[in-house]
């Protein structure tokens, strides 16, 4: 008996009516696969918040919020004061929060920004004081992508090896809406026009600029981008983040390592299509954790044929939505293993 018929049998002989359970059957059934038993277990869950700068958002043109800001929610999250660190103390998740190219500096010699060496749940692992201005240039060199592509792995794989097999991928970057957007456009095929959203809270003007500004972008780096595709490494050089790019790895690995992801919003998912464009089978492991309420998001979803779990309307990123599907998803792997079957519980059964 193969596997998925295994575990398939195993839920509908559970004491409900079959496909009463819905989409938990389905996810249970997915996370089965994933780990390739009838009996899934989640294991120390973990959300990996990757926080990053970008250049261009030093120019004003695409968000409104200061690109300090980043560094300041840095912060916020080690010292445990955002949503997800709310959400993730709620649920029982570990958080890691990893500076992947954040333009500030986190020593630990004192001043405002300072976090202490040693700090519980901080990685440090810069590769850049932020990208470059990819209104100029490239975002990053070749060099640099590959080591922001390595350390995604890296920290995914320390994490595996201590015993976690559920991961969420987040992130923290002023612009990095924008570079989503980029991405999305450049792999989909989608006018980046329907990709860009608001980001941030973009007013109207601000998003009509926002948008011509990402065109001149893809005009520089990509001309006749809709006769010759580029390449996912070459989309993640000229107009990616160090977050995305250590996102892109990290998902790749955790694939490789038979780990169940959860995909959180609009930044995260651009990540997974550049790491699906790399390798396919990726999301095989993912569960698209909701619907953001960043315009792109959906489109993006119906791409990839995704069917998130919840639709809360949420747009913070910093893996917020991944964290709050996990219950969820627990919900699915105790039925599984838990509840008792017609034969164990003496209840007859149609058939």
């Amino acid at each position: 008996m193969e596997l998925r018929e295994k575990i398939q049998r195993k839920i509908d002989n559970k004491t409900k009516p079959v496909g009463s359970l819905g989409r938990l059957e389905e996810i249970a059934l997915q996370v089965g696969l994933i780990q390739g038993t009838d009996n899934p277990q989640i294991r120390d869950p973990h959300i990996v918040i990757f926080a990053g700068d970008h250049g261009i958002a030093a120019t004003g043109l695409i968000n409104p919020y200061p690109q300090a800001v980043t560094a300041q929610m840095v912060l916020n999250f080690v010292r445990g004061g955002a949503a997800i660190n709310v959400f993730c103390r709620q649920h029982r998740i570990g958080l890691k929060v990893v500076d992947a190219g954040v333009n500030a500096d986190f020593g630990h010699s004192g001043g405002s920004l300072a976090i202490p060496s040693g700090t519980p749940g901080f990685i440090e692992a810069k590769i850049g004081y932020g990208t470059r201005n990819y209104l100029e240039e490239e975002a990053m060199s070749a060099e640099e992508m590959q080591k922001a592509l390595a350390k995604g792995q890296t920290i995914i794989e320390d994490l595996f090896k201590n015993g976690c097999n559920c991961v969420g991928l987040g992130e923290m970057g002023i612009g990095n809406t924008s570079s989503a957007a980029l991405i999305m456009s450049l792999v989909t095929g989608i006018p980046v026009a329907d990709c860009a959203g608001r980001g941030t809270g973009s007013s109207d003007e601000q998003l009509a600029a926002k948008i011509a500004t990402l065109q001149k972008v893809i005009a520089r780096h990509f001309p006749g981008h809709e006769m010759s595709p580029a390449t996912p490494e070459k989309i993640l050089q000229s107009v990616g983040g160090f977050e995305i790019a250590m996102m892109t790895g990290a998902f790749l690995k955790a694939a490789t390592l038979g780990m169940v992801i959860i995909v959180d919003g609009f930044i995260a998912t651009s990540a997974l299509l550049l790491a699906r464009a790399m390798r396919p089978a990726v999301t095989d492991n993912c569960i698209f954790a909701h619907t953001s309420g960043e315009q792109g998001h959906r489109k993006m979803l119906d791409w990839l044929g995704a069917s998130p779990v919840l639709n809360l309307g949420m747009r913070l990123g910093e893996g917020t939505g991944a964290a709050m599907v996990l219950p969820v998803i627990r919900s699915a792997t105790a039925f599984l293993d838990e509840m008792a079957s017609f034969e164990s519980a003496g209840v007859d059964h149609a058939g």
